[in-house]
């Protein structure tokens, strides 16, 4: 599991974020912003799908009100009614659909952008999967949506961190070391690993170290990239990954 650990000087890094760029370009025709929503929208669109669904629209109404509700941010219809210092992406994303859901729009004339092509592609069958695939319970669904967020995050993270050792020569060392990245090696485990990569368990334990240490940066950076100001960089770090503690996320 991924732990917030203290500030440090590198937090300076995350001064220009994902949000940051789309609330300063607020209410102008920004191609930055625009790319930085888009970016922000293809990362975070399942927990809005799963919190529709959980709300008792069906599988294809919560994808129109899904598809429906993003482009409207990324045309920018309603950005510039946010507050201007408004702290995390998160936060703004939840406010905004629900007051969409409860001003639902008229299907009739919901016409598909771009010539029958939405602004953000959401799998159908790979939506209704995962959200049939999560396990029961009672919790609300404001609190499964900061819980898919920060799940969210975290194959976010996973992604990147692949395609950078992927781009690096190591991808299958990553596939081999990244169960370690959420839990520690069983007795043995690492004395089967290191003759398929040609390592000494001691490589190998140095290897794993740096690859958590490289996941927690980029999850830090994930988190950062939807916060406009980096001092609650650790508060939301320590809130998003409380949502990860209950027995079926361990």
């Amino acid at each position: 599991m991924v732990t917030s650990k203290p500030a440090s000087p590198a937090a300076a890094q995350f001064e220009t974020t994902h949000w940051t760029v789309v609330m300063s370009a607020c209410g102008t025709e920004s191609a930055d912003a625009t790319q930085a929503l888009e970016s922000l929208c293809q990362t975070y669109w399942f927990p809005l799908y799963a919190y529709i669904r959980r709300r008792g629209k069906g599988p294809e109404d919560a994808q129109d009100l899904t598809q429906e509700f993003l482009a409207r941010l990324i045309e920018k219809r309603w950005l510039a009614e946010v507050e201007p210092r408004i702290a995390r992406f998160r936060s703004f994303l939840i406010t905004a659909l629900d007051r969409f859901l409860i001003n639902e729009y008229d299907r009739s004339q919901a016409a598909k952008r771009g010539g029958g092509k939405p602004l953000i592609s959401l799998d159908q069958e790979r939506a209704e999967g995962r959200y049939a695939a999560e396990p029961f319970t009672d919790e609300t669904p404001e609190r499964l949506f900061d819980r898919r967020w920060a799940l969210a995050l975290l194959d976010q993270a996973l992604t990147r961190l692949r395609a950078e050792n992927t781009a690096g020569g190591k991808a299958r060392l990553f596939e081999l070391l990244n169960p370690f990245l959420s839990r520690e090696a069983e007795s043995e485990e690492y004395a089967r690993i290191a003759p398929q990569l040609g390592l000494s368990i001691n490589a190998i334990g140095v290897a794993v170290h740096r690859l958590r240490q490289r996941y927690r940066e980029v999850v830090r950076e994930g988190v950062a990239n939807t916060l406009m100001d980096s001092a609650h960089l650790e508060e939301e770090m320590t809130y998003l990954f409380s949502m990860l503690r209950g027995p079926e996320f361990s």
